[in-house]
């Protein structure tokens, strides 16, 4: 992540993979807006001085962001918010010699955004396109962060929803370029930042003319190829309940009921019905593990859907090892907390 040396603008301290920048000393003053950067050619930042200069437009870039933030333009802005993470996965693709067009077009939608809010645009655009060709990976994870889009909750979300759109598309690129192994770590950025703007959205204060909806709590339980008991759940999405659970406790909540939906991965070879039963038994094993969490079975509505509603498809993956990998989110129960 890119550390700006101007704290207001340190949009994401919580990712310190990308600190490099702070060595870089940000010089640049605000106010220094010029026409769309040019990175040099790949093949062409071999020499001190090429990277000298990219340095510097970044350095420029992230200039421009802190004028904005003096101007009055807050931190928790989501379009300031989302230029200043595609400046940080930009950045951090180009240090880490990635080849592609990325960090280029990364840049150029940072840009983009930038002159519209100094310019006085209005309205900014709202659509996170999938530069360089990225994937489009987890379609839950974008229909959820639409759905915030327009509720109360979303000014105080704006934050984290337009970081979590830039490290899906991020996730998408690594996915073309080096398969799921890559884009993994990027993924699970993307649903924190996710799971934090609801957060975030529930806990909003928006003002006593806003309705006081309150949206639901996401979890999603994982289980190894073809487990359906408790002992082939992933551990981490365990953790994800037990996250649920205390965060409805911490931020007061009552819950008024959990609905469960059971999947399975695309691997048909025992056939489609094989599949609908196996998510039907992997829905039935959630229900028992939130009753024994003291969740009232009486609350908690379950169904099931088989490989209907693939979320990753993971096209071209290989080996064998690697897709099934690949197609873990697929092999899941969706569960929704509904509260009060």
């Amino acid at each position: 992540m890119i550390r700006s040396a101007f704290p207001l603008v340190s949009l994401r301290p919580f990712h310190a993979r990308r600190s490099a920048l702070a060595a870089a000393a940000l010089l640049a003053l605000a106010g220094s807006a010029s026409a769309q950067t040019t990175l040099a050619a790949p093949a062409q930042r071999i020499t001190d001085q090429a990277i000298h200069a990219d340095l510097q437009a970044y350095e420029r870039t992230q200039g421009r962001i802190q004028a904005l933030n003096d101007g009055g333009r807050p931190v928790r802005d989501y379009h300031l918010s989302k230029a200043q993470c595609w400046l940080d996965v930009s950045f951090h693709e180009y240090t880490r010699n990635d080849r592609s067009d990325f960090p280029q077009q990364a840049l150029a939608e940072s840009e983009k955004l930038i002159a519209g809010m100094e310019a006085g645009q209005s309205p900014l655009p709202m659509d996170t396109p999938l530069v360089n060709n990225a994937k489009h990976l987890r379609d839950d994870l974008w229909q959820r962060l639409r759905a915030l889009q327009g509720t109360p909750g979303f000014m105080c979300a704006q934050q984290k929803a337009a970081c979590g759109e830039v490290e899906l598309v991020h996730a998408g690129n690594e996915f073309n370029q080096q398969q799921w192994r890559h884009s993994k770590p990027y993924i699970q950025i993307a649903e924190d930042l996710v799971n934090d703007a609801e957060a975030a959205a529930r806990q909003c204060d928006a003002g006593p003319a806003a309705p006081q909806a309150v949206g639901p709590l996401v979890a999603n339980v994982l289980f190894e190829f073809d487990r359906d008991r408790y002992q082939g759940i992933r551990t981490y999405s365990l953790e994800s309940i037990d996250r649920a659970l205390a965060t409805i406790q911490a931020e007061g909540r009552r819950l008024r009921h959990v609905q469960l939906v059971g999947h399975a991965d695309r691997m048909q070879g025992r056939g489609f019905d094989y599949n609908q039963a196996l998510s039907e038994r992997r829905a039935r094993t959630v229900r028992e593990l939130l009753a024994g969490r003291g969740v009232a079975p009486a609350m908690i509505d379950f169904s099931y859907v088989g490989d209907t509603r693939q979320v990753q498809q993971c096209a071209g993956v290989t080996p064998r090892a690697a897709l099934l990998e690949c197609l873990l989110p697929n092999r899941r129960v969706e569960v929704r907390f509904e509260l009060e």
